[in-house]
């Protein structure tokens, strides 16, 4: 019998249920106790790919550069809303090194893209793409693009969502601005019934800003071709995600694609996608016969590489006077940009509290704006920070302690699916939380504060899949100089994957890290992984990692046994050695071992486990804010930060303790700072920098505090492990928000929460 199988699985990803047909073992390893003690896994180990990285090392896409390289820029729409009447590069063709122009009757369709064209003579926002243009360098292809004459016709545009909405508005498409034309509706039980059993009912409205995702490494390719086989360096979040769609647009098998990114210099989920850009510089490549590299400047990420739309929620609730909530209703509406992208924010309403009546009501709006991408918790941010704000109202009304009330609608399991969780601590997150933050000498009423600077503790609460599941697979090779190779398609990105893969094995093995090198990104030498996003990658791959190193301690063991003339029960592995219970002179290196096979290495496959059936997979936390607000000027001081979070077992600390306070950072960032402007008198974007466009420095980042309220979730998989990359920033804005109103006893109800939106706040209270 095969030692895998073919088996289904779910999981989800972000805001959709996968289900998958993949190979698996066939016989799970046992999980880790939760009191297991650990050599490797779960302590504070330094990236080993740090060095690389601080030195220059490392080799982004950013850096890499082949001979003969020829230099790619993309000429975009200027005008939020226009169609291209005529356009004419013969004056940039003969400017003195450039090489090639590309336009729409070059291009192929790209089926996978929203207007499946790769440029659309119908352009829908600032930034659209008209054109690209391959010179000797950079300069010469920017002065080229100012060449190119395009006669445009402008259009009237949308800048809004709110205006989107209208039914006098212009229309993106023949079919008007609401995606599908209709809202996304969620119910269960009978809100109506439920808000008249309620003794108080809340009802406000929240806005949350456009955000850009803004990574420090900007998107980008080098391509090269060689026959009809087509490589190409990306700073991508998944590797065959985008060797699947470059193959399907250029019409050529998959195999003939090989992606490759070694490190990525962040990507927050704007890199999950794969680009036109990467499909442009192939195309120039192969009409050059040459590299050709094309990377984003600032404007364009600003502009045209994603972002996290912005949402209006109206939320209701239905409270009792004992804090039972009763009923929840939600009607909200967002802006997509100008293609097809998800806007939804009611996930955490639906699924974070008791609650049997719930009513949603969501649209999608089209505007013409840039689309919106995959961003860090995608809806849940903006969700949480609405639903959690108007929850402190709602505990606040029935004088209520806000962390009572939370506990008091403690969900005991997964609504939305209608069953249990493999695991829940968010009662202990609740409890170490408070104790951290001091959680008792907040104000009991709301602003009762004295003084110019007032004092405020908040809280707010999360919850997020990141269970991860298959396929996700991992190979591993030991040579007979001890060295382990171990390949995984998966991706570098905030995770450390270098190092906690490293781990995983090293624990296994019980050999020393610097005898393993991990490969990564790869798409010709590494097996499958899924994209990088979700925080999916921890989850999915360690398991893989363990799976492919216990088949390696096995086939160890099974050769030492051969050699001894033993049965294999008799064989102890300890430290990279293998011994005999019986014979106490049988002892062998794992290196010597190998040294004895006539092929000198020895090569493992290892899978990811199915998830289990009829469980829900979340991970659960609570962030405490502790502010202070300056009466007179509007100003916002975050003093400290405290994350409480049950996210499984724990791979190693110090990873931990960056990816949250990361999360905590870009969260704080959201909640204060981060905005893209546009210009409604001419739908232009006005903050295409990061001069315009604000986030933090380091003279604004508080003080963190990280506590881990779990010790491993063994139903889920052989590792135990849930992602912590979207629950490190989903409760930051709600937290610093109910904090803010817990100091000023008013609700700043509009992100980011700037001066003058404090002062207006105070103002009308």
């Amino acid at each position: 019998m095969s030692d895998k199988k073919i088996t289904k699985s779910r999981f989800w990803f972000e805001e959709h249920e996968v289900e998958t047909i993949s190979e698996v073992p066939n016989k799970k390893i046992k999980p880790w106790a939760s009191d297991a003690k650990l050599d490797v896994v779960g302590k504070p180990i330094s990236r080993i790919d740090g060095p690389d990285k601080v030195s220059g090392r490392a080799k982004y896409t950013f850096d890499r550069l082949l001979p003969d390289t020829a230099i790619a820029k993309t000429l975009r729409c200027p005008f939020p809303h226009a169609r291209i009447k005529k356009i004419d590069f013969s004056k940039a063709l003969k400017l003195p090194g450039v090489l090639a122009v590309i336009t729409n009757e070059d291009a192929p369709s790209i089926p996978w893209f929203h207007e499946s064209t790769l440029f659309d003579s119908h352009a829908r926002y600032q930034g659209d793409e008209i054109a690209c243009v391959a010179a000797e360098n950079e300069a010469i292809a920017e002065a080229a693009l100012k060449l190119i004459d395009v006669e445009y016709e402008k259009l009237a545009f949308v800048s809004s969502a709110a205006q989107g909405m209208k039914n006098n508005t212009p229309k993106l498409y023949d079919s008007g601005n609401i995606h599908h034309g209709k809202p996304t509706i969620y119910q269960r039980g009978d809100a109506v019934s439920g808000f008249k059993e309620a003794d108080v009912i809340v009802e406000d409205t929240f806005t949350t800003q456009c955000a850009v995702h803004n990574p420090l490494e900007p998107h980008g390719s080098l391509v090269k071709w060689d026959s009809d086989h087509l490589t190409v360096w990306d700073s991508t979040q998944s590797v065959f995600g985008v060797r699947g769609k470059v193959a399907e647009s250029l019409g050529i098998p998959e195999n003939n694609v090989r992606i490759i990114k070694q490190y990525m210099g962040g990507g927050f989920g704007s890199k999950l996608e794969a680009g036109k850009y990467t499909v442009m510089a192939a195309l120039l490549a192969k009409k050059l016969k040459r590299p050709v590299k094309i990377v984003m400047d600032r404007q364009e990420m600003n502009l045209a590489m994603g972002n996290r739309p912005d949402s209006t929620q109206t939320i209701k609730a239905g409270v009792k006077k004992d804090g039972t909530i009763s009923a929840l209703s939600q009607k909200s509406f967002g802006a997509a940009g100008a293609y097809p992208s998800g806007t939804g924010t009611s996930w955490p309403l639906r699924s974070m509290y008791q609650c049997p009546n719930i009513y949603t009501e969501e649209y999608t709006v089209f505007i013409n704006a840039g689309p919106g991408r995959p961003f860090r918790a995608p809806g849940h941010v903006q969700g949480t920070f609405a639903f959690e704000s108007l929850l402190e109202q709602a505990a606040a009304k029935i004088k209520m302690d806000p962390l009572e009330f939370r506990i008091k609608n403690y969900a005991e399991i997964d609504q939305v699916g209608n069953v249990p969780y493999t695991s829940k601590r968010l009662r202990e997150c609740y409890e170490l939380g408070a104790k951290a933050i001091g959680w008792n000498k907040r104000n009991k009423i709301a602003g009762s504060g004295k003084g110019s600077i007032r004092h405020g503790i908040g809280m707010a609460s999360q919850i997020w899949w990141g269970g991860g599941g298959p396929p996700a697979k991992a190979t591993m090779k030991l040579t007979a100089d001890g060295q382990l190779q171990v390949f995984s398609g998966t991706q570098d990105l905030g995770t450390g994957s270098y190092t906690f893969i490293a781990m995983v094995a090293a624990e296994v093995l019980e050999i020393p890290m610097d005898k393993i090198k991990v490969v990564l990104g790869d798409t010709e030498i590494c097996p499958y992984a899924p994209g990088s996003g979700g925080s999916v990658t921890a989850p999915s791959v360690s398991p893989a990692i363990r799976d492919a190193a216990e088949q390696m301690k096995y086939k160890l063991l099974s050769f030492a046994a051969v050699l001894s003339h033993e049965p294999i029960e008799n064989m102890r592995y300890k430290n990279g050695v293998i011994t005999s219970v019986n014979m106490s002179s049988t002892k062998y290196k794992i290196e010597d071992l190998v040294g004895k096979l006539s092929e000198k290495e020895i090569v493992t496959h290892g899978d990811r486990e199915a998830n289990p059936e009829g469980m829900a997979i979340q991970t659960f936390g609570a962030q405490f804010a502790d502010v202070d607000v300056d009466m007179d000027t509007g100003k916002i001081k975050v003093n400290r930060m405290v994350a409480a979070h049950d996210i499984g077992r724990m791979l190693n600390r110090k990873l931990l303790e960056n990816q949250f306070h990361g999360g905590i950072i870009q969260g704080m960032s959201f909640a204060l700072l981060e905005e893209r402007v546009i210009d409604n008198n001419t739908g232009k974007v006005l903050s295409t920098n990061l001069h315009d466009y604000k986030i933090p420095t380091i003279a604004d980042i508080p003080e963190i505090e990280v506590i881990i309220a779990s010790d491993s979730d063994p139903k889920i998989s052989n590792t135990g492990v849930k992602g912590i990359g979207e629950p490190a920033i989903i409760p930051t804005a709600g937290a610093i928000a109910n904090a803010v109103y817990n100091a000023i006893g008013v609700q700043v109800k509009d992100l980011p929460m700037t001066p003058d939106k404090v002062l207006k706040a105070l103002g009308n209270a």
